[in-house]
């Protein structure tokens, strides 16, 4: 077992010499527990199960396995580790692994009769079982076997299974099952080359052991602020062993405030908990807070705390900023200003976490207000120093790879466990349900693919109004009875010739939508465009892709994209998205060196002044 580790708990930072040294959490969630956590990363014992015998055999009882792996890392590289090789193996249809381990009985200083001890997977997939000393978990939320590989779950592992020394097993399983969340992993639909990517799958993120109490507060926090009152609406999830009367006690500090500190703001709100798992919402006043925004990334810490009618406590931290995103006409509001968006494509592929921070800190010296994260899961800190450094951030659903009815209950499944766990951030304020089509390639034909994205999009909306909803990115948006499902118009265009490019984005901004990209820009019932919704060219460039053309070298790439993005700004386009930060595989169109984070062009590049002059609209 990994050495011993705590939380951070509730007490002040030091002056920071750097923005990205700030203590981060050492977990990947948004949430900090001030309890003990143990790492179960590093080396496990390793087998592959190419005939699938494994469960019939009951290997969780006990198998010789016949090598060793490090978690995390992918079932790729544990293939090519096994068989001597030095790049990621690739497999063609299905992979099946196990991996075992033994960590001691942790030592709780808490009564045992209030505390569990918790396992969590930060993610693990896409089909994983878990098997305490032979006994198979269910997750909290009661599944058997955990589907998805882009987000944490958990087991809380019952007293009567533990022992003084303990042995975890762990099966994994993944396709290329075109009806599971994929992204830009190849499927049996879309083959690896071009912009479609090798498998990265399996024990990707870390697992550990906690202790934490019978009820308490689960890890996923919301947040959605009324910025004109100071109103902000904090959602919560309960998880109760014990049935009774609770109160639930909201703390909001200044960030770095001391131990012992008044808060801000603080109220408490009595509870009464049946047996399980709910969701409450609740509405707390901050006076005198200050906005979140790029120029200004001002963050509060949240103290939540669960008692019980015996007085015990079980308390949650985490920070977040108060923001409101809007489209109004032919603006993206922030904090009821007009700001323009000026983005860039990332997909941090296999890069590691201290990778992905050095690519963010580029990304914002590139002149980025808004970082859009294709189609990826990615590690959960990221968020938090977005959050920091004050970049905005487009979230995409990993889409499925075919248009089913099983494929749309996957991706709706997905959807569903990011929201759970992005909730915090005020960094995240658009979401893509699905991009250029894929896994909805019947949109245009198929009344079932339409209603679901409406649905989605509706929900969206009454859900989670702290976000904008893009129903297909790129093209093929949605219109019913002449309304668009989507918060924002949104259009990928790419050429290397200036004088088609300004000819497309004359053809854009007066509403001429079946001919400027791949598809007609919407579907359904007659839309026209007057304005009444922001535009977003929210993909363009790719120059050095080969596919794209445009110049190889970085002086006349720069020079390029500076032309390009002066005819955006001449016109009554809301944002645009560069295509991309860095090279990916066969993706050879970035401006940021992927592994050192040093830019490749000019810094500033992308920069287009921020806060656009437009009228404030009456609030």
């Amino acid at each position: 077992m990994s050495e011993i580790q705590s939380n951070f708990g509730f007490a002040g930072s030091k002056e920071e010499s750097s923005v990205l040294e700030e203590p981060i959490n050492p977990l990947p969630r948004a949430v900090l527990r001030p309890n003990t956590h143990w790492l179960l990363d590093g080396e496990w014992q390793f087998s592959l199960d190419p005939t699938d015998s494994g469960l019939g055999n009951r290997w969780y009882l006990g198998h010789q396995y016949e090598g060793t792996a490090q978690w995390p890392g992918s079932i790729e590289e544990h293939m090519a580790q096994a068989k001597g090789q030095s790049n990621p193996a690739v497999w063609q249809d299905k992979v099946i692994a196990w991996y075992e381990r033994e960590f001691a009985l942790p030592k709780r200083s808490d009564s045992l009769s209030r505390t569990n001890i918790q396992l969590t997977f930060g993610a693990c997939g896409y089909e994983t079982r878990v098997w305490l000393n032979g006994h198979l978990l269910s997750t909290i939320e009661g599944e058997d076997v955990h589907y998805g590989e882009y987000t944490s779950f958990s087991y809380e592992l019952a007293d009567e299974h533990l022992r003084p020394n303990n042995r975890l097993t762990v099966r994994i399983a993944d396709t290329m099952d075109a009806e599971t969340p994929r992204g830009k992993q190849e499927s049996h639909v879309y083959k690896r080359g071009g912009i479609w990517y090798q498998t990265y799958t399996g024990a990707v993120r870390s697992v550990w052991l906690e202790t934490v109490e019978r009820n308490r507060l689960r890890s996923r926090v919301s947040v959605a602020s009324t910025i004109e009152d100071r109103l902000m609406r904090f959602s919560v999830t309960t998880r109760i062993h014990d049935p009774g009367e609770y109160v639930l006690r909201l703390q909001v500090f200044e960030r770095e405030a001391k131990e012992g500190t008044t808060p801000m703001a603080t109220s408490d709100f009595p509870l009464r908990l049946e047996a399980g798992q709910k969701q409450q919402r609740v509405t707390l006043e901050v006076p005198g807070a200050q906005l979140w925004s790029p120029q200004m990334p001002v963050r509060y810490r949240l103290i939540a705390q669960l008692i019980d009618d015996q007085g015990h406590v079980a308390q949650i931290e985490t920070q977040f900023g108060l923001r409101k995103i809007e489209a109004r006409g032919r603006y993206v509001y922030l904090n009821n200003t007009p700001i323009y968006l000026d983005g860039i494509l990332y997909q941090p592929g296999t890069a590691t976490y201290e990778e992905m921070k050095r690519h963010m800190q580029s990304m914002k010296e590139l002149g980025c207000n808004l970082v859009r994260v294709h189609i990826a899961g990615i590690d959960p800190r990221i968020y938090n120093l977005a959050d920091k450094l004050g970049l905005l951030l487009w979230v995409e659903v990993p889409s499925p790879h075919s248009s089913t009815a099983r494929s749309r209950h996957n991706h709706q499944a997905e959807l569903l466990r990011m929201l759970a766990l992005i909730g915090t951030h005020p960094s995240v304020v658009i979401w893509s349900l699905y991009n250029e089509d894929w896994g909805a390639q019947d949109i245009a034909t198929n009344p079932d693919t339409r209603e679901y994205i409406t649905n989605m999009y509706h929900f969206m909306q009454l859900a989670y109004p702290q976000f904008l909803v893009v129903d297909n990115d790129g093209w093929q948006h949605i219109s019913y009875e002449g309304r668009l499902k989507s918060d924002l118009l949104t259009a990928h265009l790419y050429t290397p010739d200036l004088a088609h490019w300004q000819s497309l984005l004359d053809q854009l901004v007066a509403g001429e939508l079946a001919t400027v990209a791949a598809f007609p820009l919407v579907i359904g019932d007659p839309f026209f465009y007057r304005k009444q919704v922001p535009l977003i060219v929210s993909e363009w460039g790719g120059f050095g892709f080969a596919n794209y053309g445009g110049p190889q070298g970085s002086e006349d790439r720069a020079d390029r994209i500076r032309l390009f993005k002066q005819e955006m700004r001449k016109r009554s386009i809301a944002g645009d998205v560069y295509t991309q930060a860095t090279n990916i595989e066969d993706e050879r169109n970035g401006l940021i060196d992927p592994h050192t984070g040093v830019l490749t062009v000019p810094a500033g590049l992308l920069a287009s002044g921020g806060y656009v002059e437009a009228p404030k609209i009456p609030l």
